[in-house]
């Protein structure tokens, strides 16, 4: 089912618990977003490739293909559409597979749908990036990163990064030499501390890490303390 005519842009919402799917859908919509539900796995993955939507509500336990499975499918296929898990299970091994996949964020139920449709609108903002001309792009060691392009090289070869990646490597950057605490990195790129562990800070430093390769020490661990990007 979909929401048609959205100011903000569709949302794909893929959950099979009939409330709660009606539940964000109705606070999307209130703020503007077109919706499109599914309620199973594979129905998810396939309107994700056909709609092309702005972002993706993921439930995790979904029938015949989780929504691990379909964020993961994605980004094998260059797809980087901010996705949003919602899981029932407040369990960090599951928070940190989910964002080890390529997930920009999580929210844990039971959940506040105003908080939901903040996370979704966050997410959005950090994808969009600034306006044109705004920064100059930044470069630190052989790591150059483009504000306003949204773009990441090493030693001028490209790196995908998704959103939220980005954006903590933006943060990092307008700053080198600067020590970031977890808590700080939490507020300044993911917009809140209160409802997300530090651990979060961390997998997405690894994730970021590993796809810089042989420039992943631009990014140093200042141990007890948080991080910070030094070439």
């Amino acid at each position: 089912m979909t929401v048609d005519a959205p100011q903000r842009g569709l949302v794909l919402v893929v959950e099979d618990e009939p409330a709660i799917a009606e539940l964000v859908r109705l606070y999307l919509t209130r703020d503007g977003f077109g919706v499109h539900l599914e309620r199973d796995g594979a129905a998810g993955l396939s309107a994700a490739r056909r709609l092309r939507p702005v972002a993706c509500v993921l439930d995790i336990a979904l029938p015949g293909l989780a929504g691990t499975e379909i964020c993961r499918r994605l980004r094998e296929a260059g797809d980087w559409t901010p996705v949003l898990f919602l899981t029932a299970r407040d369990d960090e091994v599951d928070r940190i597979i989910g964002l080890e996949l390529g997930a920009d964020d999580y929210v844990t139920k039971p959940f506040s749908p105003r908080e939901l449709v903040a996370r979704v609108r966050a997410v959005l903002r950090r994808t969009a990036g600034v306006p044109e001309g705004v920064e100059r792009p930044r470069t630190v060691g052989p790591v150059t990163l483009d504000p306003t392009r949204r773009t990441v090289t090493v030693s001028g070869e490209p790196v995908q990064l998704t959103s939220t990646e980005f954006d903590l490597l933006a943060h990092l950057m307008a700053r080198p030499g600067r020590v970031f605490t977890r808590e700080e990195l939490l507020a300044g790129v993911w917009g809140y501390a209160a409802h997300s562990g530090t651990r979060t800070v961390d997998v997405h430093v690894a994730q970021v890490r590993a796809k810089l390769g042989g420039a992943a020490g631009v990014i140093r661990t200042h141990r007890g303390v948080g991080y910070a990007a030094d070439g």
